[in-house]
């Protein structure tokens, strides 16, 4: 178990409180690491980068919108144990169309006998870090944990402590033509726990693929997420990326997904959010080369007292490239959405071409979003825009619905679908697709 929080003293500022929590997480993250991924050198630099900050307040401007101070008062220690889990708790999670490549990871800990590895093209590598490590070793140094961003508070807890990792690795020009499907799966147990899974995904030039993370997990006491995914997209490669979190309502979900993108090369993600009690997701792309192209699509719906947050930065930096971005937010209850995009063109980044919008949709009089689209323009030769709408059911709409014979209630659900099913549409994975929508369909 981790430490406990010093009590309040004379002495003791909130700061210090804050500091000292986040130190305790670090201290019992570094109790489970396994003796094969040791890491020295790696895991010293990010205990250093934690040891300099304290645990994210309302404060800072990052943290401006989602409260963390709930999690203060819950002692979350690293798993030690595997769980156990059964081949049928995840019949309702695996797709159809990957069945040659499904790594499972369990409270962030790889898991051999879920996992379905036997029909991946040849060259193509997928697997535990802890397993590959030994054989891979100078080639995952190159990449493992060097995305840019990887200073901040969550990002460094998660080098410090992650137990094991998947390691998706495509070589020069292979392409996998069925999905790649990563299942992280939230196993509550008799206390609150703490899991860091972590991804490290290589494209290698003109390699191709879909990539498929699933966070998904059962109802029981709280449990921490802390999770990071690097993405590393070269020359002429093209991945598709869906995130999917689906977590159990007494998760704290923090999630960092980093990308880096070389010359000529294509990412194209869609994440959606339903679960958890509190959810952030950080995302971050770095265009490293010309002709580069992003699009990011989101979709979160929540309800309750809900929060979900979502941070994006895309970072371009040389000529032609191109970024789309699309985010909705459903938001019912007392729920709380957080939309924050930031789009940086920088100076060498001329005839690039960026768009952004964040479309908001409140069900409730209590229903809450807070929306920040911005972009940052140093380059004089660019086409950029970016906007964001808030509203609410339209009673026009509702009334035409009504007057093709269509309940009030049912014309509501309608409208909510077809607001979500614009993101959902772009799910290239049509089983996936499906069980979204479905979902999206009960939410309703």
């Amino acid at each position: 178990m981790t430490n406990p929080v010093p009590a309040p003293t004379a002495n003791i500022t909130k700061a210090d409180q804050r500091q000292a929590y986040l130190k305790s997480l670090s201290q019992s993250a570094k109790t489970a690491i396994p003796a094969a991924l040791a890491l020295p050198e790696l895991r010293v630099k990010a205990d250093a980068l934690v040891n300099e900050q304290t645990f994210p307040s309302t404060r800072e401007e990052d943290w401006r919108f989602t409260d963390l101070s709930p999690m203060l008062a819950i002692d979350f220690a690293a798993v030690t144990e595997s769980a156990s889990v059964s081949a049928d708790e995840l019949a309702s999670v695996r797709l159809e169309e990957s069945t040659g490549a499904q790594v499972v990871l369990v409270n962030g800990r790889f898991d051999a006998e879920l996992s379905q590895l036997d029909a991946l093209p040849e060259g193509a590598v997928v697997g535990s870090l802890q397993s590959l490590y030994g054989k891979h070793q100078a080639k995952l140094d190159e990449r493992l944990a060097q995305s840019s961003g990887g200073h901040e508070a969550f990002t460094a807890l998660n080098t410090v402590g992650f137990q094991d990792a998947v390691v998706v690795w495509l070589p020069k020009n292979s392409v996998v033509e069925t999905p790649i499907q990563i299942i992280y799966l939230t196993k509550a147990g008799d206390s609150p726990l703490m899991a860091q899974p972590r991804a490290l995904v290589i494209a290698e030039t003109g390699s191709a693929a879909t990539v498929i993370e699933d966070f998904w997990g059962a109802e029981g006491n709280s449990h921490f997420t802390n999770t990071v995914s690097e993405f590393f997209v070269d020359t002429n490669a093209q991945i598709t990326h869906l995130r999917v979190q689906r977590e159990g309502s007494g998760t704290f979900h923090i999630g960092k997904t980093a990308v880096t993108q070389g010359r000529d090369s294509h990412y194209a993600s869609t994440a959606v959010s339903f679960g958890a009690r509190l959810s952030r997701h950080n995302w971050e792309v770095y265009q490293t080369g010309e002709q580069t192209a992003t699009r990011l699509y989101g979709l979160a719906a929540i309800a309750d007292s809900q929060h979900n947050d979502t941070h994006s930065l895309v970072a371009l930096n040389h000529p032609h490239g191109t970024v789309e971005q699309l985010h909705k937010c459903i938001v019912d209850g007392k729920a709380h959405c957080v939309f924050s995009g930031r789009v940086a063109v920088a100076q060498k980044a001329q005839l690039t071409s960026a768009s952004q919008l964040n479309r908001n949709l409140l069900l409730s009089d209590k229903a809450r979003v807070d929306t920040k689209p911005q972009l940052e323009i140093v380059a004089d030769n660019v086409k950029c825009a970016h906007g964001a709408t808030v509203s609410q059911l339209e009673a026009d709409e509702i009334f035409y619905l009504q007057s093709r014979g269509i309940n009030a209630a049912q014309a509501q659900r309608l409208l909510i679908y077809a607001f979500a099913m614009e993101i959902l549409d772009t799910m290239a994975v049509p089983s996936l697709r499906s069980a979204l929508t479905e979902a999206m369909a009960r939410w309703t």
